[in-house]
């Protein structure tokens, strides 16, 4: 996977978590990831297509989900909530929207977000291309971007064979 496809991505979650929310990120080193499992109970997910393809995951864990969820609404809402899962899908519109943004001379669309909560639970993704994990660091607790991409013409060079 190109590098270039992973800074957009840091840089818009720092960008919208401080913007949005008041909420510094403190971005870890990015790492392949080995299981099929999410890395938390709470998943924001977005599918690219254009010349890029793939998908990318915010994974929060359920408290952290519920506080950052809280800030961006200004108001208390759990998990239960009717709209707890449509924050968790703008918060992760916000950052896919921003990312693509940055793949400048590229085209790129996102798919509306889904939402899943629960523990353990599997996002399936391309299986010829790396998933990327960012992990992530707020005051209101640890966050996850999941990015599995690659340029539409490698996702179709590797289908041909």
């Amino acid at each position: 996977m190109d590098p270039q496809y992973i800074k957009p991505f840091i840089a818009s979650i720092q960008n919208v978590f401080s913007t949005m929310m008041q909420l510094p990120v403190t971005v870890q080193a990015p790492k392949i990831k080995d299981n099929p499992s999410t890395t938390y109970d709470v998943s924001g997910i977005i599918g690219l297509s254009g010349d890029v393809v793939g998908s990318v995951v915010l994974s929060f864990p359920k408290d952290t989900a519920e506080r950052i969820v809280s800030l961006l609404t200004g108001s208390q809402m759990t998990a239960d909530s009717p709209d707890f899962a449509d924050a968790i899908g703008e918060i992760v519109n916000m950052v896919s929207g921003g990312a693509k943004a940055s793949f400048a001379g590229k085209k790129v669309s996102i798919s509306c977000p889904s939402v899943v909560v629960g523990p353990g639970h599997k996002v399936a993704k391309q299986t010829d291309a790396p998933t990327i994990v960012i992990p992530c660091a707020t005051d209101c607790g640890e966050v996850a971007i999941e990015v599995t991409i690659q340029a539409a013409d490698a996702a179709v060079t590797a289908k041909a064979a």
